[in-house]
């Protein structure tokens, strides 16, 4: 009787003990997709690694492709009906995303979290905010600057670009530091090169700076060629005509970026270029954007998170954003040297200002103050490609800038209407 009330007892005690364990928690894999260069990998990895011994329940599978490869295969797992869970967005083309159904509404995630977005520089949420709240989160944004080559300024003899240059001021030194250097007839250093195609790096800058606009508030007309942006059009080619940057043809002979490979001694870029330019051995700084007829202006471009909408981890992969834009997060991605962190509070102490170089990383902070948000509207693609190649032969020196304009124009306002 006794042996059988011990068994009693033990038995009592087991149940009750394995009544009160808590159950296990589900083990979640989540996929984030990115683009990016090859190193990028090995710190997104250590912001994984950080946030799975925060969240030992969430696994964080990475897969990072150069920009081209990126969005193929980010339309083949959506067309294919798996895509990932997470996914890196550019702001311009993010209302084509959004617009497609393709994405999750994160505000109510946003809203379960009082401040969340409180300590984010404003300007990087816009692109992402729609009627219905936020489908998509800025991870880090970019200002463009002018970045100088200071050995070629040094042996030119040419003051350092300075916050008080005007877009003058750069036209006449890049004439002087546009050499041939050993007499062949043929420039071997140009003055400055940048990017014509794409709005980011220089036109629109120039435009804004001119007193001009790149598109109409409700996104159904194209303003390129209203008034004082012909201005900065004209602007624009007379580097061309002055041989002073190099013709787009001229440029894909030589590579993408003439600046890095030490053939021009000026370039407007972003951020995203430093680790390169580390890399190559350039010996270079940075300075405002030139001062135009009505001011300063510069433009401001975000990378961001999205969570696609068939998600069926939608909590995990909005667990992992959080991380990510948290201090912890931010700081660690601020090792990638590529950006310039969302939280005011990692750009705006020494995890960002005092990274290792010289470089005068507080450039970046005080352009935010004179830019603008570059333009988010459906149909940016299309609309971009129509205005790039449109403007080509223009600056190959093959088509005149005005009826080009016009022409160009007309198409833009076309994709426009079909965008609406």
């Amino acid at each position: 009787m006794k042996k059988l009330l011990f068994a009693l007892v033990v038995a009592s005690m087991l149940f009750t003990a394995c009544a009160k364990a808590p159950a296990a928690q589900k083990s979640t894999e989540i996929s984030f997709m990115m683009w990016g260069a090859p190193e990028e990998l090995t710190v997104w990895q250590a912001v994984v690694d950080d946030f799975h011994k925060a969240n030992p329940n969430i696994t964080v599978k990475v897969d990072v492709s150069d920009w081209d490869s990126y969005w193929t295969k980010l339309n083949t797992l959506i067309a294919g009906g798996t895509p990932p869970d997470v996914f890196a967005m550019d702001a311009p083309l993010f209302l084509d995303w959004q617009s497609r159904g393709a994405l999750l509404n994160l505000q109510p995630y946003i809203d379960a979290n009082p401040g969340f977005l409180d300590g984010f520089y404003p300007q990087t949420l816009t692109a992402y905010k729609t009627a219905d709240g936020y489908y998509g989160l800025p991870r880090d944004f970019q200002s463009i600057v002018l970045f100088y080559n200071k050995d070629m300024f040094d042996t030119a003899g040419q003051a350092y670009p300075s916050a008080d240059w005007t877009y003058d001021d750069l036209r006449t030194a890049a004439k002087a530091l546009t050499l041939d250097k050993d007499g062949d007839g043929k420039t071997d250093q140009y003055g400055i090169w940048t990017d014509t195609w794409d709005m980011e790096l220089f036109w629109s800058e120039a435009i804004w700076a001119y007193g001009g606009e790149i598109i109409s508030a409700d996104h159904t007309k194209t303003l390129i060629g209203k008034g004082p942006a012909r201005d900065a059009w004209a602007y624009i080619d007379s580097l061309y005509k002055d041989g002073s940057m190099p013709t787009p043809t001229t440029s894909g002979e030589y590579g993408s970026d003439l600046f890095q490979s030490k053939m021009a001694a000026m370039t407007t870029i972003g951020h995203w270029a430093v680790p390169g330019y580390v890399q190559a051995g350039l010996n270079f700084d940075v300075a405002p954007m030139p001062t135009g007829p009505t001011g300063k202006a510069t433009s401001v471009n975000s990378a961001g998170f999205v969570v696609s909408k068939d998600s069926k981890n939608a909590d995990a992969a909005f667990a992992f954003i959080k991380f990510a834009l948290s201090e912890a997060g931010q700081k660690r991605l601020t090792e990638l040297g590529f950006a310039i962190p969302v939280l005011k509070s990692v750009a705006e102490s020494d995890v960002f200002l005092k990274q290792s170089g010289t470089l005068n990383q507080q450039v970046f902070l005080d352009s935010i103050a004179f830019a603008h948000t570059k333009p988010v509207f459906k149909g940016y693609e299309e609309w971009a490609g129509v205005v790039g190649d449109g403007l080509t032969p223009v600056f190959d020196g093959d088509a005149e800038l005005g009826p080009t304009l016009d022409e160009v124009i007309k198409s833009a306002d076309a994709i426009l209407a079909n965008n609406q």
